[in-house]
Order: C-alpha cells, then sequence, then structure tokens
C-alpha cells in the first residue's frame, strides 16, 4: 500500500540519484569539452546552450505537467538523460553534443535545473503539511548537496585513475557519461512506482476558472517580481558554474582531476549542511532574511577566490563560501510555496524555475569569452559576486514588507 511517505521516500531516493549523476558529470564537463577540441568560448557557448535547453524543457513542464501527470512527466525527464548520457558516450561530433546538451538535463553546476524540480517540489508540499514544508525541503536540498558531493568526488578519481591505467583523457570523461545514462536508468524504476498521491489535487471549479493557462490567478504580481529577481541571480550564477570553476582551478593552478573532485565533494558536503542550518535561522528571523543575510558574505567570498595568492587559500576561500551559499535555498523554495495559493505551486515553481533557466542561460557564454582573454581569465567570479549582491539588496527592498 503507498503512503505519502512511500512518495517522499522515493522523491528523495529520486533526487539523491539525480544529484549524484549531475556532480558526476560536472567536474568533468568543461575538460571533456575541451578534450574534444573546443575553446573556451566555445565551451562556454554549450553550457549556455545546455541552460537554454534546460527553459524549453522546463516551460513545456510548467503548462502541460498537471494534465499530463507528474509521474509522466518524471519518466519522460528520465529518458532524456539516458539519451544525453549515450550520446555523450558515443560521438565527439559537437553539434550532436549540443544537440544532447540542449534536451538531454545534463548540469553544467552540479546542481539542480530540468523539470524535476518544479514537479518535486510541488508533490512534496502537496504531500506533507506546510509547518514541515522548510524542514523537509532543508532535507531535500541536503541530500542533494551530499549526492552532488559523492558525485564529484567518484566523477574526479574515477577519471583521474582510469588515465593512469593507461585510458585517454576523452576515453575517460566518456565513461563518466555512461555512468550518467546508469542513473537515468535507475530514475526511471524509481519513479515507476510513485502512486496517484503524489499527483495534482483536484480544486473546486471556481478556483480553476480564475486560473489562466500558466496555472496562476491571484498570485501573479507575486511570480513576476520573484521571477525576475530569480533571474538576475541565476544569471549571476552562470558565470562560475562547477564545470568553469573546476577548469578555472585546472587551468590557474593545474589541479588534477582527483584533487577537483575531492575540492567539489567537500564543497557539497559543507553546502547541504548549510542548507539544513538555513531551516533553523528561518525558524528564527524568517524566510526573507535567512535568503538576504546569509547570501550576502558568501558573494563576498566568491569575490574574493581569485585574489588568494594561492591554491589553498583559494579553494580555503571558496569552501568557506560553500559553507554559506545554500542557506537561502530552502528559504526560497519555500517561501515561494508560501506565499502562493495552494492550487498555484506546481506553476509558481515551473515559472520561477524557468525564469532561473532564463537567467543562467547567457552567462556561461559570456564566462566563456571573458575567460579566453588572459587579463580577464578571473573576472566571472567578480561579475557573479557583484550581481548577486545586487540581487540580494533588490529581494530585500521590495519583500521586506509583504507578511511572510
Amino acid at each position: 500500500m503507498h503512503t505519502p511517505t512511500r512518495d517522499i521516500a522515493l522523491l528523495f531516493s529520486a533526487r539523491i540519484t539525480r544529484l549524484f549523476a549531475y556532480g558526476l558529470v560536472s567536474v568533468v564537463l568543461a575538460l571533456y569539452l575541451a578534450a574534444t577540441g573546443l575553446s573556451a568560448t566555445g565551451i562556454g557557448a554549450i553550457l549556455s546552450v545546455t541552460l537554454a535547453g534546460d527553459i524549453l524543457v522546463s516551460l513545456w513542464v510548467t503548462l502541460v505537467a498537471d494534465r499530463v501527470g507528474r509521474k509522466n512527466m518524471l519518466l519522460l525527464g528520465a529518458a532524456l538523460m539516458i539519451l544525453a548520457g549515450l550520446v555523450f558516450l558515443l560521438t565527439s561530433n559537437p553539434i550532436w553534443i549540443t544537440l544532447a546538451a540542449i534536451i538531454g538535463i545534463v548540469s553544467p553546476s552540479g546542481g539542480e535545473i530540468g523539470p524535476f524540480l518544479s514537479i518535486e517540489q510541488a508533490a512534496i508540499s502537496q504531500l506533507v503539511p506546510d509547518h514541515r514544508r522548510t524542514g523537509l525541503f532543508g532535507w531535500y536540498n541536503l541530500a542533494g548537496s551530499f549526492a552532488t558531493a559523492g558525485g564529484a568526488l567518484s566523477g574526479g578519481w574515477l577519471a583521474q585513475w582510469l588515465q593512469g591505467v593507461g585510458w585517454s583523457a576523452l576515453e575517460a570523461y566518456r565513461s563518466i557519461m555512461a555512468g550518467y545514462a546508469v542513473c537515468g536508468v535507475v530514475l526511471m524504476l524509481l519513479f515507476a512506482f510513485l502512486s496517484h498521491k503524489a499527483e495534482v489535487v483536484p480544486v473546486a471549479r471556481e478556483a480553476k476558472g480564475a486560473k489562466n493557462t500558466i496555472g496562476l490567478h491571484r498570485s501573479k504580481k507575486m511570480v513576476v517580481k520573484l521571477s525576475s529577481l530569480f533571474a538576475l541571480d541565476a544569471f549571476a550564477g552562470g558565470f562560475v558554474v562547477q564545470s568553469m570553476i573546476a577548469w578555472w582551478f585546472h587551468v590557474r593552478y593545474g589541479v588534477d582531476e582527483g584533487l577537483l573532485g575531492t575540492l567539489f565533494f567537500s564543497a557539497n558536503l559543507l553546502a547541504g549542511i548549510s542548507a539544513l542550518l538555513a531551516t533553523r535561522i528561518a525558524a528564527r528571523i524568517g524566510l526573507l532574511r535567512t535568503m538576504v543575510f546569509t547570501h550576502i558574505p558568501s558573494n563576498i567570498l566568491l569575490c574574493l577566490v581569485p585574489l588568494m595568492p594561492n591554491l589553498w587559500l583559494a579553494s580555503a576561500v571558496l569552501l568557506l563560501r560553500f559553507s554559506i551559499s545554500q542557506m537561502d535555498v530552502p528559504a526560497r523554495q519555500s517561501y515561494t510555496m508560501a506565499v502562493v495559493a495552494p492550487d498555484e505551486r506546481s506553476a509558481a515553481s515551473g515559472i520561477t524555475t524557468v525564469a532561473r533557466s532564463m537567467g543562467a542561460a547567457a552567462s556561461p557564454l559570456l564566462g566563456g569569452l571573458l575567460m579566453a582573454h588572459p587579463l580577464l581569465f578571473s573576472a566571472p567570479f567578480f561579475v557573479a559576486g557583484g550581481l548577486k549582491i545586487v540581487y540580494d539588496l533588490a529581494l530585500y527592498r521590495l519583500f521586506q514588507d509583504e507578511h511572510h
């Protein structure tokens, strides 16, 4: 017999599997693209296209998920992951790689992208009472961060070990892509066991009549404001996706794949712990203050990373940044769910996710262009940190008087 607890366990297991896959690929993705002969600009362009494809997938999911069924859309997303992993495994052709990146839900950042997050958040919010939502989102993000950490560690050291036993760099990176496809298969099996309790709950006829084609009624203005700000934050973050940071450390300090995997393993562990701590802070000072007051210091630290004189200090500052960088995430997710009507949650989550994807799509290309110039190689850190601070200040100014 299916229970809400079992559905939540399946959704958590799916997130762990998916984020492990994202972490597995993120450490070696830019290195893999470089091994195929692409320049810094070309790498940035493909990462931007990857995020642009996420816009289309997420937007389509937002419009049709509740009609087609949440379970069906999650299964489709898993199938796209399998397809992407197989294409990356079998070809080095930039055109096919780009097409796979567009539709295949590959995460350059190691973080959540694609159709999964908005559907799962809406389902979890439906399966638990409101007073448990923020805490559960904290554990949800903790599980994802730990899984990303494990994936990053595994991907980095596996790539280095395979090269140590005679594989070429390109062959080693392709083996990581094969692992990505296997994770997609595991996801399909997990989603297949979800019950009808995870599907959208029918609402009253009056509420349905009030909704427009994007699934919102009374919260349209609120969602538009939040989406605009989240897009700015994601645009800033796109300059320093995990794949690009890994490549920056590789070029700047000659760091090998194994050490990169260890660095991002530690970073994502710290990020997961910070996300869990955020739920306690939010209970004391509120969701909005938690989002802003923890985010600004993390962005100052981001700007300091390239100013450090050696690898160890740069790594220490990066890790310190990650130790507080994710405190805003469960607060942001719960805040979005709290300020909209229950029957708007799928749409609100989907629309804000699309906005973040749109914001993030262009910046890896711009970051690649900056990194192609020797004098601007570290500029993405400063651009990202500065823009994120602007986002924090704007968010607080616009919403400090809102009830939350």
